[in-house]
């Protein structure tokens, strides 16, 4: 068994229950409600800002120039591909990009984005790629079910660009080296060594959920202590 199929096999009951989630099924049916796509859509940008920072960590501690090729590209893509899917609906919603930017991070995306630096800074590039590819496969991963079983997602007049950029070869492609490069790191690796990426795997799998839970239900601070819009985050 390759290490990527163990991993998918450790975290397939949470996954599923993603492929469930009425967010999820409300983007592939079109009912999503637009206002909990605004939340996530927003919450998902500031995401992105520092997700992008892990391919850059992962390219600063690749060991190969190949590696630090597609660390890059997955750095550029996610800049100029993913980032500006949100940009798009942004736009459409007459959100400009300095509101988008100074979007105020929620409770769980702080936990998730901190919980990833956090692996980022202290631990290996494998350990990096542990803790982003339940992402990078994962959006893939539901692009393309969506995709599959309900291809009129495709053309949905507000929720169809978001399915054909995460169905989409070029987003595969990119969630595919990262699952190849995940297989090579796990051969010949003690079990001691291939707990501690699966751990991670699972984590982050587990945030992957939250997220989704937390745009459904648009949770976020409570008011009576969130910070008005124009507050200038430090991140």
């Amino acid at each position: 068994m390759r290490f990527s199929e163990r991993l998918h096999e450790k975290v397939k009951p949470i996954w599923e229950q993603k492929h469930a989630h009425p967010f999820v099924r409300g983007l592939g049916d079109g009912t999503l409600n637009r206002e909990a796509f605004e939340f996530y859509m927003k919450q998902d940008y500031v995401y992105l800002v520092d997700y992008t920072k892990m391919f850059a960590l992962g390219a600063a501690k690749a060991r190969d120039l190949d590696t630090a090729n597609w660390f890059s590209k997955l750095l550029h893509e996610t800049l100029h591909f993913e980032m500006d899917l949100h940009r798009k609906y942004a736009a459409r919603f007459g959100i400009s990009n300095e509101e988008l930017e100074s979007t105020i991070r929620t409770p769980t995306n702080i936990a998730y984005t901190h919980y990833m630096l956090h692996v980022a800074y202290s631990g290996t590039i494998e350990e990096i790629a542990a803790a982003v590819l339940p992402c990078a496969w994962g959006y893939w991963e539901i692009g393309a079910r969506l995709a599959e079983t309900n291809p009129k997602s495709l053309e949905h007049e507000f929720y169809g660009d978001w399915v054909k950029t995460y169905s989409s070869k070029e987003f595969g492609d990119l969630a595919q080296w990262l699952i190849g490069f995940i297989d090579r790191a796990g051969e010949g690796k003690p079990e001691r060594d291939l707990a501690v990426l699966e751990e991670i795997f699972l984590n982050t799998s587990r945030f992957e959920y939250m997220f989704w839970d937390m745009a459904y239900h648009g949770h976020d601070w409570p008011a009576e202590i969130k910070a008005n819009g124009n507050v200038t985050q430090v991140r």
